[in-house]
């Protein structure tokens, strides 16, 4: 039996746990929107962007050695491309909420990244304002998961 000490300091440590910030991986090729929506992602409070790739390597990389809990992800990348990096995470339990942020919204390619597990398709210039309340949603999400 927890005595009043380990009581509190077990409660102390859900709170620590739902305190800690969401942690947002982007990945996307293109400099000027990475450097956009990095400065969106630091006025979205409880979350913590942790990297910025531009390759379908790079993303895998990272997410098999970090803690990731969303992820932005572009179709088109550097190398390879975000389908590669759906794949590879449709398989992987506990993989991150992802939403597709891209130019290329044709049907077959939303139907095909919510089979393979994204969470949300977005097109860049018709949603791109709508992000911050969809990383607002996947917070949620992301803390209740953990």
């Amino acid at each position: 039996m927890k005595g009043p000490r380990q009581q509190r300091q077990a409660a102390e440590g859900q709170v620590d746990a739902v305190a800690q910030p969401v942690r947002v991986l982007l990945v996307e090729d293109s400099k000027v929107l990475t450097e956009r929506l990095t400065e969106a992602l630091r006025q979205i409070p409880d979350i913590e962007l942790i990297a910025a790739v531009d390759t379908e390597d790079a993303a895998r990389a990272l997410v098999a050695r970090e803690r990731v809990d969303v992820m932005i992800l572009d179709l088109h990348l550097r190398q390879g491309n975000g389908f590669g990096v759906l794949r590879a995470l449709s398989k992987t339990p506990g993989s991150p909420f992802i939403v597709v942020l891209t130019n290329y919204d044709l049907p077959q390619y939303k139907d095909a990244a919510l089979e393979l597990g994204a969470a949300h398709f977005m097109d860049k210039s018709r949603d791109y304002d709508r992000l911050p309340e969809v990383l607002r949603e996947l917070v949620g999400k992301a803390r209740s998961r953990a």
